[in-house]
């Protein structure tokens, strides 16, 4: 119950989700003209402000920023790769594919090759009510793994967990069963903050390898131009401020359940 509501209920918080539900509320009760202009004016507002660069790209940046790539990654008994970076088989598709957090297995696939840990660690599974393909995520990570040439006999599936707080459960539970102390965990930055904090709650301390950030640091001043178009309303910056409060959100969940 707990994931059909976590995947559910928070649509209707995130800004598109609330703004569609508002103008519901509009459309349904608001008979006087005045209160409907103004509940318009407030969706208007809300959406506009969170595609705009400048608000998706602080919220991003206030947690990707929270852990930086290690310059020098030492060794470990095993690298951890979160599952969120694929997609399955489904046609027209011919093969797995990989999305925009696709970087997780290639900066896995690195990591091995480097000598840093002699054992993968590739979790996540399906929720059945969402995915229409038995493939989970930690098959689909493992096929293209072996594409790049990492052995099968180097590759730990867990494909049984169906949100983050699963997905450090049962990494846990694989660590005990080998001996494993050390890990390099491997997820998208904006993804890390709430992931090293489950895992410290299970008294894990990882080493973070952030992955796949969305906001990077400014070589050059912007220009006008720059500036200007960043005020403009963005689909991908609507999706980076989606993604950012999610985020949030999921904290505030996990610490209500007592996770984090």
């Amino acid at each position: 119950m707990f994931v059909l509501l976590s995947k559910f209920l928070p649509m209707f918080a995130y800004p598109l989700g609330f703004s569609l539900l508002l103008l519901l509320f509009v459309l349904l009760f608001v008979r006087k003209k005045h209160n409907l202009k103004r509940l318009v004016a407030v969706v208007f507002i809300l959406l506009w402000v969170a595609s705009t660069a400048p608000v998706a790209n602080a919220l991003a940046r206030s947690l990707e920023w929270q852990y930086s790539p290690p310059t020098d990654i030492p060794a470990a008994d095993a690298i951890v790769v979160l599952g969120g970076g694929t997609e399955p088989a489904i046609p027209p598709r011919r093969s797995v594919e990989i999305n925009s957090a696709g970087d997780r297995v290639f900066a896995a696939a690195q990591l091995y090759r480097d000598g840093k840990a002699p054992v993968l660690i590739l979790s996540g599974g399906n929720i059945d009510w969402l995915s229409s393909t038995a493939s989970t995520p930690a098959d689909q990570m493992a096929e293209l793994l072996s594409f790049m040439d990492i052995p099968s006999s180097a590759l730990i599936l867990e494909n049984t967990s169906q949100n983050t707080y699963e997905n450090v459960l049962h990494t846990k539970a694989i660590m005990e069963e080998h001996g494993f102390d050390q890990v390099l965990l491997v997820t998208s930055a904006i993804h890390m903050p709430r992931s090293v904090s489950l895992f410290a709650k299970q008294g894990i301390s990882v080493i973070p390898v952030p992955v796949d950030y969305s906001v990077v640091e400014n070589t050059s001043a912007p220009s006008t131009l720059d500036t200007i178009l960043g005020l403009l309303p963005s689909a991908g910056n609507l999706s980076t401020t989606t993604n950012a409060l999610k985020e949030y959100l999921g904290m505030w969940m996990y610490t209500l359940q007592g996770w984090i």
